[in-house]
């Protein structure tokens, strides 16, 4: 059996998403193994949640760097001391620099509460409400330097229901994210989706 993709995740705050990918991939048939958990946050729950899981972590805080591109090369240290073949954020709350994001292009992924390219940024829920759509959902895309715009991988769609609160639909999106992310990277672990000329393939 081939070796399995070295996976990262990168995290800010609780990891729901990151467990999802953890017990997705604690299948022997899953193409991805999670080798290193990574936050910004040194109280990020999702740091119990891979420490329990026997998983790496690793935590730098950004306030510890002059620049966004001195803490970018220490996380792209750590991604290749620990032989990282791809990247997956989960609630990352870092915009990263251009030449960070170049050197891991096609090979970092992203999941955004929203389906994009409607409803970039924050306040994703507050905004699809306001906008009176009737359906939402989430997005795995690859990561380009522009925020929340990389060719998308996968969508899972929901319904806005009548009177939805923004916590409402928060949660149902979230039940899509932690079926849809692990969709996903199966998808580019094992090379059916690449990204090229600036589009998401399936191959």
């Amino acid at each position: 059996m081939s070796a399995k993709t070295r996976v990262a995740i990168l995290i800010s705050g609780r990891g729901s998403n990151m467990a999802a990918l953890i017990e997705a991939a604690k299948a022997p048939d899953y193409p991805a193994e999670i080798a290193l958990m990574f936050s910004n946050v040194e109280t990020a729950g999702g740091l119990d949640i891979a420490r329990a899981a026997g998983i790496a972590t690793t935590f730098l805080s950004h306030k510890a760097f002059a620049s966004r591109e001195d803490f970018d090369a220490a996380i792209d240290a750590a991604l290749r001391d620990a032989k990282i073949d791809l990247v997956c954020e989960a609630g990352f709350m870092r915009i990263h620099s251009e030449g960070f994001v170049r050197k891991w292009e096609g090979r970092m992924l992203n999941i955004h509460p929203s389906l994009l390219p409607s409803f970039k940024g924050v306040k994703v829920h507050e905004q699809a409400i306001a906008a009176g759509v009737r359906i939402s959902g989430c997005t795995v895309h690859f990561m380009v330097p522009e925020l929340d715009s990389g060719p998308i991988i996968a969508q899972a769609a929901v319904p806005v229901l009548p009177g939805d609160t923004p916590e409402a639909l928060a949660a149902r999106v979230l039940e899509e994210e932690h079926k849809l992310y692990p969709e996903a990277l199966k998808l580019v672990a094992e090379g059916k989706v690449v990204l090229r000329d600036g589009r998401a393939v399936f191959v």
